[in-house]
């Protein structure tokens, strides 16, 4: 792994660690912030708590285990996945410059920003291979592989074949 890997995806996790466990340890503080984009989702989604806490509380969980796992290298592009997915309901209720007031608009525009640059990093490292090839690179090569040793089978056979006929033919002829 190179060496701005194992800086890179660190600094990038270190966030989420912090800010997740943030949220399951404190969800009353961001709840109210929350609240508009929570209901929305839950009344979409049954399979998410109906409390806000509780959504509050699982996308902290969410952020700090996909943080540990994208610190550590572990499962690396799903980590970085699942914090993307985590990042924009957490963005859009956070930071929503557009409804503040002009003193506050320009510091929730820059930490709205600096969320969405998060963002587009995590979308780099969830397509990061780590220099080996993905699985769809292999399926295909592997697949290329097997259509190449195919042809070179029917080949074979084609081209013994033919002997093997000629052979039998006069063989059956001097048994006669």
């Amino acid at each position: 792994m190179s060496l701005l890997r194992v800086l890179g995806r660190p600094m990038l996790a270190s966030m989420f660690v912090a800010g997740g466990l943030d949220a399951v340890r404190n969800p009353q503080n961001v709840a109210p912030l929350a609240e508009s984009v929570v209901r929305p989702v839950t009344d979409r989604v049954p399979a998410l708590p109906d409390s806000t806490e509780d959504c509050v509380r699982l996308n902290g969980a969410v952020q700090v285990v996909g943080g540990l796992l994208l610190a550590t290298g572990r499962m690396s592009r799903p980590a970085a996945l699942a914090l993307a997915v985590s990042l924009i309901p957490t963005t859009l209720a956070a930071h929503r410059f557009w409804e503040e007031d002009p003193a506050q608009r320009a510091q929730q525009r820059i930490h709205f920003l600096k969320n969405l640059s998060m963002l587009g990093g995590l979308l780099i490292a969830a397509d990061d291979t780590g220099a080996a090839p993905s699985l769809l690179w292999r399926s295909r090569h592997t697949a290329r592989e097997l259509r190449r040793d195919a042809h070179l089978v029917r080949r074979s056979v084609r081209a013994g074949a033919a002997p093997a006929a000629a052979a039998g033919r006069i063989r059956a002829k001097l048994s006669c």
